[in-house]
């Protein structure tokens, strides 16, 4: 199945190839028609006469911020990271090069309409640019960007890859022979990505406008803040992935739009009938006997001082590529992970000009991950659960290995979106979506679960989503501030559920003549007279969170699938039946725990969870012995709306945070935009810039910036103006 070849690796040098002079000339006139202004935070403001020359700007910009992540997430992508790290990520790119066709990529540059390709050539030329002007930054891989790279995402976010809950191990177990055990699931339960977005109408607001609210929940650094203006009507303001030419989440001065991560059934798995005729195999379909295609995909991985490479010889079905053998079965996936489509809506929807053109821009239906908040300058609001939604058997519960056999189990097209789960302009006045259930969306005049097939939203409640809805239920007379404090409110909604099973089962067990009483009841009172609110001198904070990670694994499971207890539901009931032991085994566990990395268990929580920026350098770590941010945020796992996950590292007793908030914005509509936004730690990826960590306190203290929308006001508070090459 897999042929074994040696290369031996080149020097950097040998692997560029030099730019003609007619792509110089290229690049440097469209460069003079580009003009970045530096703010005074390091936010790149970039301004072209054409679209295609603000492109080329933005990723000029971007790889002065941080060349490494752009390349990375393309190196990804085209599935060459085990390039560089080895065979252990040999079956990663296995997956995505058979997820995402690097040809079929090429023929839809070739294909494109004027004004998009012009727009790709704009990308690959900013950063090509970049590499020309900037020799001492040394790429691992890429030396030269091509237009097409860009078609190898669908929703601009580098990690949205549908599989159906195919898993890599999985992918290894079938094209390597070999039974491997599954991967571990990761060690830390706090973990949770994900992202807030919540719209106020004008009748929640004090001034009568629209506002929205920006919260990814990424890994800190995913994605910089931008903006990028043309004479060609573009003027957005946003959040773009490393590498990406469009705003992701953002907004421009008729609209916004937030996305958030959903549980949408857009992939689908099938068990296909596999039998071998001499040399072939063939599956069976509707009674007869198909082809099954093959495909020869090499990869090659680092080992050592030599570039290895593998053969697989992959297979197919008309449902898609084979990724797993179940139950005898092989399994083959279907979805929709690249395509023209989706750059297409991705770039469109940052020139929408109000909610008529942005539900154009939704029917495209080429959004495949994300669930999108959005607000408007004429006072709208409106919510859609996912956008890219494949027609299917009511009947069938998708969630499921479907029979590869019958047509019964084949897609119809898609939904229109109004067919799709979605809220306009609700009564009550505000959005939100936490990666939760559009049930509760907006409150009590959310969708209705019963009028939907549940493959549209199998997403459950979580303590996010209940956070939100108490919050917002209660407020009015909303201002950007008012609204940024409701984003950040610290209660942690699970241990209002938690907490009272514990020290109930505590006090109807444990007699005071007990040794686990003398053991916890310190702490248990401490956590009985808590008010679920996080702060940095909070150690009731650090008992709650310390112990719930030692908790069943139940209450920690966020996305399932249809007819599956949901996270709240799952609480509850581990809640109501846990035992004695159940609960006070892992109290226990957790205040020794404590007291042998502090010397005691009454450890408040800032002084414990902190924030540090690492340099990016292979031996960078977290240490506790450098200087530190406190951080009184927790992981969004327990209903915290500001997320912040952290954890202890090898060599550290602290924890340190990774993950959560990230770019973070509100902003108003009215005749002039309002906004204000924060970073977590700052724009650039240098640790020898100033815009390095220079938002790493606010961050830390939830305090904003204003942002500078409107050029005038960028000229007030600029730190460089230069045309993309020359030295800043």
């Amino acid at each position: 199945m897999k042929h074994l070849i040696l290369l031996f690796l080149l020097p950097l040098h040998a692997l560029a190839q030099k730019f003609t002079s007619a792509e110089i000339a290229r690049y440097q006139q469209q460069a003079n028609r580009v003009t970045i202004i530096r703010d005074n935070w390091g936010i790149p403001h970039i301004y072209g006469k054409s679209d295609a020359d603000a492109v080329f700007g933005l990723l000029y910009a971007q790889c002065e911020d941080d060349f490494k992540r752009v390349e990375l997430n393309y190196i990804e992508k085209l599935g060459r990271t085990a390039e560089l790290k080895g065979e252990s990520a040999l079956y990663n790119d296995l997956q995505i090069k058979l997820l995402i066709d690097t040809t079929e990529a090429m023929a839809d540059y070739h294909k494109a309409e004027p004004w998009m390709k012009k727009l790709l050539n704009a990308y690959a030329d900013g950063i090509n640019y970049y590499l020309l002007k900037n020799p001492q930054v040394k790429p691992a891989l890429l030396h030269r960007f091509q237009p097409w790279y860009p078609l190898l995402w669908t929703d601009g976010s580098i990690g949205a890859i549908s599989t159906a809950e195919l898993t890599v191990s999985e992918l290894k177990n079938f094209y390597s022979g070999e039974a491997t055990a599954a991967l571990p699931e990761p060690k830390d339960p706090e973990y949770q990505t994900g992202s807030n977005g919540f719209a106020f109408a004008p009748s929640k607001t004090a001034s009568g406008n629209a506002i929205l609210y920006i919260n990814p929940h990424v890994t800190f650094y995913f994605r910089p803040e931008v903006q990028v203006v043309s004479e060609e009507g573009l003027h957005a303001y946003g959040a773009v992935t490393w590498g990406q030419f469009f705003v992701y989440q953002g907004f421009n001065k008729y609209c916004g739009w937030m996305h958030t991560s959903c549980n949408v059934d857009v992939a689908d798995m099938y068990a296909e009938k596999v039998t071998k005729k001499g040399d072939s195999f063939f599956y069976e379909y509707d009674q007869k006997l198909k082809p099954v295609t093959e495909k020869k995909i090499t990869i090659k991985y680092a080992d050592g001082g030599v570039l290895k490479s593998k053969t697989f010889t992959t297979y197919y079905t008309h449902h898609g590529p084979v990724m797993a053998k179940r139950d005898g079965q092989w399994v083959s996936l279907r979805s929709y992970n690249r395509s023209m489509t989706s750059l297409i809506q991705s770039w469109k929807r940052t020139k929408a000009k109000g909610f008529e053109d942005y539900k154009k821009v939704m029917d495209l239906k080429a959004n495949t991950s994300n669930s999108t908040v959005f607000a408007d300058s004429k006072g709208n609001i409106a919510y859609w659960h996912g956008n890219y939604v494949p027609i299917r058997d009511k009947s069938m519960n998708w969630s499921k290995v479907m029979d590869g056999t019958t047509p019964a189990t084949e897609w119809k097209g898609l939904h229109p979106v109004e067919e799709s789960v979605h809220l306009y302009n609700p009564v009550n006045g505000w959005l939100q979506n936490c990666n939760s259930t559009p049930f509760t969306a907006a409150g009590e005049n959310s969708p209705k679960k019963e009028n939907f097939p549940p493959y549209m939203a199998p997403d459950g409640e979580n303590f996010r989503g209940v956070n939100a809805v108490r919050v917002l239920s209660q407020g009015s007379g909303y201002t950007i501030d008012k609204v940024i404090a409701s984003g950040y409110d610290t209660y942690l909604s699970a241990f209002a559920v938690l907490v009272p099973a514990l020290v109930s089962s505590f006090e109807k067990h444990v007699k005071p003549t007990d040794s686990l009483y003398a053991q916890l009841h310190e702490a248990v009172t401490l956590l009985k007279n808590w008010d679920y609110h996080t702060a940095e001198n909070s150690v009731a904070t650090t008992v709650a969170i310390e112990w719930a990670q030692k908790l069943s694994p139940s209450i920690t499971r966020l996305y399932i699938n249809e007819g599956e207890a949901d996270q709240v539901t799952m609480t509850k009931r581990f809640a109501a039946e846990a035992t004695l032991s159940q609960l006070t085994g892992p109290l226990t566990s957790a205040l020794n725990d404590l007291k042998g990395k502090f010397g005691k268990w009454q450890m408040p929580w800032g002084e414990i969870n902190r924030f540090q920026r690492l340099t990016g350098d292979v031996q960078s770590k977290y240490d506790d012995s450098q200087p530190s941010i406190p951080v009184k945020y927790a992981s969004a796992m327990w209903g915290m709306l500001p997320s912040y996950n952290s954890r202890a590292y090898p060599g550290t007793n602290k924890r340190y945070g990774v993950s959560g908030n990230s770019f973070i914005c509100a902003v108003e509509f009215g005749p002039r935009i309002k906004a204000k936004s924060l970073l977590a730690g700052g724009e650039s990826g240098d640790p020898a810039s100033k815009h390095f960590f220079d938002q790493g306190l606010m961050y830390s203290q939830g305090k904003f910036k204003d942002v500078l929308f409107y050029k005038e006001d960028v000229l007030k508070n600029a730190e460089k103006t230069y045309h993309p090459g020359e030295k800043r």
